[in-house]
C-alpha cells in the first residue's frame, strides 16, 4: 500500500492496516490477557481489555490514529467525542506523543471516565446526549482550530487499530489451544471493535452484542440497512455503548461478514459483572460485560473455540459496589 493511501481518510480498513497498528500496538503495550472460564462445562476465552492502562480497548485506536498525524497536524491538534473510554484512549496516545487533544464528553459520562480523561491532559467540552450533536461540535472546533476530528469508531484508523484486539486474541488461541477461535462474541456500541475483530478473524462466526434498547447494530443487521436507536431509548449503565446510529463503515464489515445481533438486559449485564469478579477477579464495567452477560444467559450457542471481549473496566466505584453486592 502506497503512503497516500495509508493517510487517506476516505480508505476501508483491510487485514493488512489490522496487522499494521498490531506491530505499532505491540511496540508500546504487552498484550492483554486471554482467560478462561468455564461456563456450562464448556471453556471460553475472555479478552481481558479492562487491563489496558487506561483501563479499555479504546487505547488501540487511538494510537493507530495518532501516530500516523503528520507533522502540521500533531502542531493543530485532534478533537474526539466520547462518553468516555475514546476519550481515554485519545487522550492518553495525546499526551505520549506530545499532541494537543480536545474531547466533546456527554454530561452525564460516569465521574470516573470524566476525571481520568481530564488527568490525561486533554481539554473537556461537555454537551447534552440526547439534545446535542457531538459530531457537529467536533467539526466546529476542527474548523476553527484546524484539528484533526478522531471519530470513536466511523473511521479507518480506528477500526484497524480495535481489530489489533482480535489479532491478539486469534494468536493467543492459536498458542493456548492449537486452533484459531470459530465464533467471537464482542460488545457492540458503533461496532469499532467487531468490525476490526471481524478483519482479523475472516473464519469466525461473528456476534456482536448490545444493552437493550440500544440494540441498533442488532436491528440493522437483521433488516439489512442502518436504521437508529429507536426513540426514547431507556436509561443504560452501559454507557460505553450508547451509539445513536452506526456508521456504513463498521456496518458493511459486519453485514458482509453475515454478522449476527444480540441484546442483554440490565440484571443480566449485573450478573456477569459479578461472574467476572468471582471467577476472573476483574473489574468490568457495564459495556464490557454485555458479551459475557449473553453468554452466561444462554443466548447463542458454545462452541469448541469461543473467545469474548470484556472491553472495559471504567465504572464509578458506587456504582460497581451496588452491582458487586446486588443491593
Amino acid at each position: 500500500m502506497t503512503e497516500q493511501y495509508l493517510m487517506n481518510p476516505e480508505r476501508q480498513p483491510t487485514l493488512a492496516g489490522v496487522e499494521r497498528a498490531a506491530k505499532k500496538i505491540a511496540a508500546i503495550l504487552p498484550a492483554t490477557p486471554l482467560l478462561p472460564l468455564e461456563v456450562d462445562g464448556a471453556t471460553i476465552w475472555c479478552k481481558a481489555e479492562c487491563l489496558q492502562p487506561i483501563g479499555a480497548f479504546k487505547i488501540r485506536g487511538g494510537w493507530h490514529r495518532l501516530t500516523d498525524l503528520t507533522d502540521d497536524q500533531r502542531t493543530r491538534g485532534v478533537v474526539a467525542f466520547s462518553s468516555g473510554n475514546h476519550a481515554q484512549g485519545v487522550a492518553w496516545a495525546a499526551r505520549s506523543l506530545g499532541v494537543p487533544a480536545t474531547i466533546i464528553m456527554p454530561e452525564d459520562a460516569p465521574r470516573a471516565k470524566l476525571a481520568n480523561t481530564r488527568a490525561l491532559g486533554a481539554e473537556i467540552i461537555t454537551y447534552d446526549r440526547m439534545s446535542g450533536s457531538r459530531e457537529q461540535l467536533a467539526d466546529d472546533i476542527a474548523r476553527k482550530t484546524g484539528a484533526v476530528v478522531v471519530p470513536s469508531f466511523d473511521d479507518p484508523w480506528i477500526v484497524e487499530g480495535q481489530g489489533s484486539c482480535g489479532l491478539e486474541i486469534r494468536e493467543q488461541m492459536l498458542a493456548l489451544t492449537g486452533s484459531e477461535p470459530d465464533q467471537l462474541v464482542v460488545c457492540c456500541g458503533g461496532g469499532g471493535l467487531a468490525s476490526g475483530s471481524a478483519l482479523a478473524n475472516p473464519e469466525a462466526r461473528i456476534m456482536v452484542v448490545e444493552p437493550e434498547g440500544w440494540d441498533d447494530m442488532k436491528r440493522s443487521l437483521e433488516g439489512g440497512t442502518i436504521v437508529p436507536v429507536e426513540k426514547d431509548p431507556p436509561a443504560t449503565e452501559c454507557d460505553a455503548l450508547q451509539t445513536l446510529r452506526v456508521a456504513p463503515i463498521t456496518f458493511d464489515i459486519l453485514k458482509g461478514r453475515n454478522a449476527q445481533g444480540l441484546s442483554v438486559s440490565p440484571a443480566e449485564v449485573h450478573h456477569a459483572m459479578r461472574v467476572a469478579f468471582e471467577k476472573l477477579r476483574l473489574v468490568v464495567e457495564p459495556g464490557g460485560a454485555v458479551a459475557l452477560a449473553a453468554i452466561l444467559a444462554g443466548k447463542l450457542p458454545l462452541t469448541d473455540h469461543t473467545a469474548i471481549t470484556l472491553s472495559g473496566g471504567n465504572v464509578d466505584n458506587q456504582l460497581y459496589a451496588k452491582i458487586i453486592t446486588g443491593d
